[in-house]
């Protein structure tokens, strides 16, 4: 008799760059109702390990919109500064294992290469040359894999990534597949603008021995100009009724909420997507969108 699956274990790591716009509320929205309608657990993370996006306050923010939108999570937040040996002692394992090399490469170097990273120091530094930052060295074939909402995906071939940075921050890339595992995460339900990275993530996952996790992409908020919604452009942090900013949200994923629902209070909103999905509804039939 085949034993029943585990409850997922989610996360919703925002960086503290400033507070959640709308298309942060999508993925917290989103990767919130995966987890909790099949009783898993949800986990949340500040991504502050860029010392130098970070806002004062910006943590403090996130955490009340959060609050707010009735969001709760399990156990205590989980903030990457503060993990600088957890990441580092990574890094050993994959220099000891030749998954990570030195390299002397400039930025201004890359971007007169075409902007990707050629390889330049893959084979060894060149003569006279000293490191700079540290590299995974990625597979010939990136790897394929399934998509929660957007079916089959066969990744692309992105150059190798830095993992540590000629500053000494740590890259995202290290410290959020090396956050997963520790946190026992199982699911990463995001935005689809981080598409591009999972097929590296799943390439570092295995290289430390980290089990292969599931993966849902959920759809890229357009703004007036036709750009994805980011920090980084200007976008306006959400601010308002949390129970609006709920139908919002749930209207970005496909659904058309029940008349009755409308000037519904957050909690009445969340418990409303839980039934729903309980019920079997999708969070979002993302390989059948326009």
């Amino acid at each position: 008799m085949e034993s029943a699956p585990r409850p997922p274990i989610g996360r919703f790591a925002p960086s503290p760059s400033g507070p959640l716009h709308r298309g942060s509320l999508v993925a917290a929205i989103g990767s919130y109702l995966s987890a909790r309608s099949r009783n898993g657990q949800w986990l949340l993370r500040m991504e502050d390990v860029d010392g130098g996006r970070v806002r004062p306050g910006a943590a403090a923010t996130i955490l009340r919109q959060l609050t707010d939108l009735a969001l709760d999570w399990d156990g205590p937040v989980l903030v990457q500064s503060r993990r600088n040996d957890l990441y580092r002692a990574a890094l050993g394992i994959l220099r000891a294992s030749g998954h990570a090399y030195p390299c002397a490469c400039t930025r201004a170097e890359i971007q007169a290469a075409g902007g990707v990273y050629p390889g330049t120091c893959r084979h060894g530094l060149p003569a006279g040359r000293s490191p700079r930052t540290w590299r995974l060295r990625l597979p010939d074939a990136p790897g394929s894999w399934q998509d929660r909402y957007l079916g089959w995906q066969q990744g692309r071939n992105m150059g190798d990534p830095v993992l540590l940075r000629a500053d000494d921050y740590f890259a995202y890339l290290l410290a959020c597949v090396v956050d997963d595992g520790a946190q026992g995460v199982s699911e990463i339900i995001r935005g689809a603008d981080l598409l591009p990275f999972t097929a590296t993530q799943r390439t570092l996952q295995q290289a430390l021995g980290l089990p292969a996790l599931a993966y849902g992409h959920l759809p890229v908020i357009l703004g007036p100009d036709g750009r994805k919604l980011s920090k980084s452009s200007g976008a306006a942090p959400w601010q308002g009724n949390a129970g609006d900013a709920w139908e919002r949200a749930l209207r970005d994923l496909g659904w058309a909420a029940p008349p009755a629902m409308h000037g519904a209070s957050a909690p009445q909103w969340r418990d409303y997507a839980l039934a729903e999905l309980r019920r079997g509804r999708p969070l979002w039939d993302g390989a059948h969108q326009d």
